[in-house]
């Protein structure tokens, strides 16, 4: 009678383990797609504040730099946003009443970067684990990505 106990309190607990981790998963997963979305977010104010800077300098490579970044498809994302902070750094040398607004917008779209990184990282951890790809815990996520720009903050 008590190997009966013993065999449904594994059981129990062994079922109990792998629930907390498909939550654990899945909440993992929400968390990277916010903090893309969030990300998103920020570089497309970053591009607007762009379109701002193009605008009052004159700068009209700036301005299709920019451009190109918001109606850039995720596949070429990343491409697009180093073309725009390469021309965000030539012309940050502008007047500090026009910049300002950039540098800020700059250093939120560095931390969302990180964050949204740092939250990536954890994830693809989760899904090495061998119990996670044993019981395929992982199949109805899309696999999160990094994502690798060049230090978009400014001076």
């Amino acid at each position: 009678m008590w190997w009966v106990i013993t065999v449904v309190a594994v059981v129990v607990l062994v079922a109990t383990y792998l629930t907390w981790l498909a939550a654990r998963v899945d909440r993992l997963h929400a968390r990277a797609v916010a903090a893309y979305a969030t990300l998103d977010a920020h570089l497309l104010r970053r591009a607007v504040a762009a379109v701002a800077l193009a605008e009052a300098a004159q700068l009209p490579t700036l301005m299709y730099a920019a451009r190109i970044a918001v109606d850039a498809q995720p596949e070429d994302r990343e491409v697009a946003e180093n073309d725009l902070t390469r021309h965000l750094r030539d012309a940050a040398a502008g007047p500090q009443d026009v910049v300002g607004p950039l540098v800020q917008v700059s250093r939120r779209v560095a931390l969302a970067r990180q964050v949204h990184n740092d939250v990536v990282r954890d994830a693809l951890a989760v899904r090495r684990r061998v119990l996670v790809r044993l019981f395929r815990l992982t199949r109805k996520h899309p696999r999160p990505a990094y994502f690798d720009v060049d230090d978009p903050s400014l001076p």
